[in-house]
């Protein structure tokens, strides 16, 4: 993926290289004068490029290099720059346009094809701003059609794209035929839409399907899962060109689509044959190998015993379509294709789960106390990246300005964790980008760590079959690499309870969670002793709940045999949220009864001190302060 950020002016120069860590794969074009302005800066010279002529010499030069060209200019000098070299949108690359303050981020053209509006996406989230995305398909909160089966691996068929979308974005019924494939996609639609699923009188048609959509007259779009395993079999030598004829005719006699191939597979003596493996590079298909003896143990229709003296198993082709797809029955038995030079057999399985070649990710993102501007721009990022959402229903809803048309959204109890963790691990072990949110810091009594000893816990178990090798470089070798993994931190809930009091943190402390859910209580009970005896602040999550009333009690008791009465405490409620309320008291003097599972609270140590001791006049903060020492340090 190729991106050309092109700043004229050092404003917009300076915009561009604040970006580059969220887009480490763009280039930056500028003048010359500005690189040389910031040259005592760090203007990343790998990544910088200079405009020696006129900008739309540049921009002209670059168009057909490029998938995405992101122009810090005005809108209406992006149009003027661009209008010659508009060609078709399945062609052009995408184009994003900034305004030099980086407050308004507009996809211009090529939204769906050419990228433009996940690239504006992406960079409104890097800048916290709100993109500006005018595509018909955004407004009626819909998936784009032409993009739809991209997330899981389908390959886009034939069909009349330009009319299909159109009646969907006129609100006409949009017959949707979907016979295979993940059906996972529905859950994204809005609750009014005019697609119609099943039988019924149509403007048009959405197939989804490994079989040729029919030809009655309707427009039509196609796309194609990839279910269909191929077995082949072939004599030493035969030409890619044979192979590939005799597994188009294969298809063609059940009416089944090229673009559902999932991959082939033969025998593992094949591993080295040339025609297969040419074959599997020019489509990068995967080539799975069995051994005989997995063969042999297939119920195939036509076994032959001359077979079986030659290689040790009497089928290969019918045996190893249905060991690929892990199927019972063939959609198509073998065929013989013949020329000169070679022969090869060809049979067909069709596997119940289709096959995506795309590896999946695991996003792991803390959003932090609830308020969108305390999320990071590189949690905002991974958000809006993610395929599917996950997490517990408040959560998501408290970010729900961050969803965007075709993303599914997963909401379960807050109960369900180890369910959630399940479900998002078996989304991104089918290709899927999975982004698992939990407020406050992830990695902090949410869901960071259970996913992760869940992942590791449960690592796929691979059929037992081999991956062809080729020689220097591997197109045809499947991805069997689990799952990639990247966690996103958030502002923790007692991070946010101390940016509202001052500074109660600035010396040592400790976070203990008050729920004996998972700890059993006397772990927990001394753990208050070992804090309260060591003078830390503390934090404490899950106080209360209307079944553990009495804990909080016990953990204000046990800090009371260590600390004076008058030591500050903090009752935080939803911080940075609707409803938010922070009531500054004393160890003494707290009220367990005002507090509950929306609560942090937080402790001061023997030095903490409340400023101004005295009630709040008006406009003035009270601040609960943790002195760090830095008075009774003498200077050198």
């Amino acid at each position: 993926m190729k991106i050309a950020f092109f700043a004229p002016t050092a404003r917009g120069f300076r915009l561009a290289l604040s970006l580059l860590d969220g887009l480490p794969e763009a280039e930056i074009w500028t003048k010359p004068a500005h690189v040389e302005a910031l040259k005592s800066a760090d203007t990343r010279p790998s990544v910088t490029r200079l405009i020696t002529g006129s900008l739309a010499e540049a921009v002209q030069a670059q168009w057909s290099q490029v998938d995405c060209c992101l122009l810090i200019v005005t809108v209406g000098a992006a149009v003027r720059l661009i209008a010659p070299l508009l060609t078709d949108k399945s062609r052009d690359p995408g184009v994003v346009t900034v305004d030099q303050s980086g407050r308004w981020v507009v996809s211009l053209t090529g939204g769906h094809q050419g990228g433009a509006d996940a690239w504006a996406r992406q960079i409104a989230a890097l800048l916290g701003v709100t993109p500006v995305i005018t595509s018909a398909s955004e407004g009626q909160e819909l998936p784009s059609l032409d993009l739809l089966g991209d997330p899981y691996g389908w390959q886009k068929g034939s069909g009349d794209w330009t009319t299909v979308m159109a009646a969907v974005v006129a609100g006409d019924p949009v017959v949707v035929t979907q016979t295979c494939g993940w059906d996972l996609w529905r859950q994204g639609l809005p609750e009014q839409h005019s697609l119609v699923f099943g039988e019924g009188k149509a403007q048009a048609r959405l197939w989804i399907s490994d079989g040729i959509p029919p030809a009655d007259g309707i427009p039509s779009v196609a796309w194609h899962p990839r279910t269909l395993w191929l077995g082949v079999g072939c004599e030493r030598n035969t030409p890619a060109d044979l192979i590939e004829q005799g597994i188009r005719a294969a298809l063609e006699s059940a009416e089944l689509a090229f673009e559902s191939i999932a991959g082939l597979a033969t025998i593992e003596l094949k591993q080295d044959e040339e025609g297969l493996l040419a074959l599997c590079q020019r489509y990068s298909w995967p080539l799975r190998l069995f051994g005989s003896d997995q063969l042999a143990a297939k119920q195939v229709p036509h076994p032959s015993e001359v077979v079986r003296a030659a290689v040790g198993s009497p089928s290969v082709a019918e045996a190893a379509a249905l060991c690929a797809a892990q199927a019972e029955t063939l959609v198509v038995t073998k065929q013989i294709t013949s020329g000169s030079p070679g022969a090869c057999t060809v049979a067909i399985a069709r596997a119940a789960q289709d096959y995506n070649p795309r590896q999946g990710s695991l996003a792991l993102v803390g959003t932090g106390p609830g308020d969108l501007t305390q999320l990071t721009a590189a949690a905002r990022v991974a958000i809006t990246q993610a395929d599917v959402v996950v997490g517990y229903g408040l959560y998501l809803d408290l970010i729900q300005p961050l969803w965007h048309p075709g993303q599914v959204i997963e909401a379960s109890p807050i109960t369900q964790e180890v369910q959630r963790a399940d479900r998002a691990i078996q989304l991104a072990r089918r290709g899927l980008r999975v982004a698992v949110v939990s407020s406050g810091d992830i990695g902090i009594y949410g869901m960071g760590g259970l996913v992760l000893e869940r992942l590791s816990q449960s690592a796929p178990k691979q059929a037992v079959q081999k991956q062809a090798v080729q020689k220097d470089q591997d197109p045809a070798k499947e991805i069997l690499v689990d799952v990639l993994v990247e966690v996103f931190p958030g502002v923790s809930a007692f991070q946010a309870a101390a940016a509202r009091l001052g500074a109660p943190l600035m010396h040592d402390f400790c976070c203990i969670s008050l729920s004996d859910l998972l700890t059993p209580w006397p772990v927990i009970e001394n753990r208050l002793q070992a804090a309260a005896q060591g003078d830390f602040v503390v934090a404490f999550y899950n106080p209360r709940s209307q079944r553990r009333t009495e804990g909080i009690r016990q953990a204000q008791a046990i800090l009371l045999q260590h600390r004076d009465p008058d030591t500050p405490v903090a009752i935080a409620r939803s911080l940075y949220r609707d409803g938010e309320s922070i009531h500054i008291t004393t160890l003494g003097q707290m009220d367990p009864q005002t507090i509950d599972m929306l609560t942090l609270v937080l402790v001061g140590n023997s030095s903490s001190f409340i400023h101004p001791s005295g009630e709040p006049g008006q406009g003035q903060p009270r601040w609960i302060i943790t002195p760090r020492g830095y008075a009774d340090k003498k200077p050198g």
